[in-house]
């Protein structure tokens, strides 16, 4: 498996456009990628401006699969406007995983 958590801090008064995009994005991602397991974006408590996406992919060629869809890339030009700053990514290796994550090949 293949992962990374992206920190996006918004600029004031763009939260609802930029969750807009989202929605839009999540269910193109839902509708067409199958290496795709979660896609996972969450609203910071007490942080109205930030949001947190958490991704998982069946292998770094899913992500790179991902990268390369025309929703995908629409939602990374996209997305500029309503940014206050570069996004903060890391990706992430798996090392242990319960639940629903530790069943998956």
């Amino acid at each position: 498996m293949f992962g990374l958590v992206v920190r996006f801090t918004l600029k004031d008064g763009a939260a609802a456009d930029f969750d807009r995009l989202v929605e839009t994005t999540v269910t193109e991602i839902h509708r067409h990628e199958h290496g795709t397991l979660v896609y996972a974006v969450h609203q910071v408590e007490a942080e109205p401006n930030t949001r947190i996406f958490y991704e998982l992919y069946r292998n770094r060629a899913a992500f790179e699969d991902h990268e390369r869809q025309d929703h995908t890339r629409q939602f990374l030009i996209e997305r500029e406007r309503y940014l206050d700053g570069p996004p903060l990514v890391d990706f992430l290796e798996l090392q242990r995983a319960a639940g629903a994550v530790g069943s998956l090949p």
